[in-house]
């Protein structure tokens, strides 16, 4: 019985672990208003500049994600109404991957 109890406990483990992998490879900007949105005059057809903050730290919203008019129309809100959010940047190519409303 104990050893069942065991096995149980791993896989729940693994389980919770590898549930969300996906926010695992992005920095997040907490409580963050987006200060500039413009196109990216070396790859206008295939991302846009977005600068988070102060002190505009460039990221960017690649036009080819299936997520990107939504993600637009948030950083777009941010922009105009200095509305705060959750960003998350994936790790090592400074892209968008989600903008998630502040709970």
């Amino acid at each position: 019985m104990k050893a069942w109890s065991y096995l149980l406990l791993f896989f729940i483990m693994i389980a919770s672990c590898s549930g969300n992998s996906s926010s695992q490879n992005l920095t997040w900007y907490n409580n963050a208003t987006i200060s500039d949105i413009t196109e990216d005059p070396d790859k206008p057809d295939e991302v846009v500049r977005v600068a988070i903050g102060i002190s505009a730290q460039v990221f960017y919203l690649s036009k080819k994600s299936p997520d990107y008019k939504a993600l637009m129309e948030k950083a777009t809100q941010s922009f105009k109404k200095s509305k705060t959010y959750n960003i998350g940047i994936e790790n090592k190519t400074n892209i968008i991957k989600e903008i998630n409303d502040i709970k």
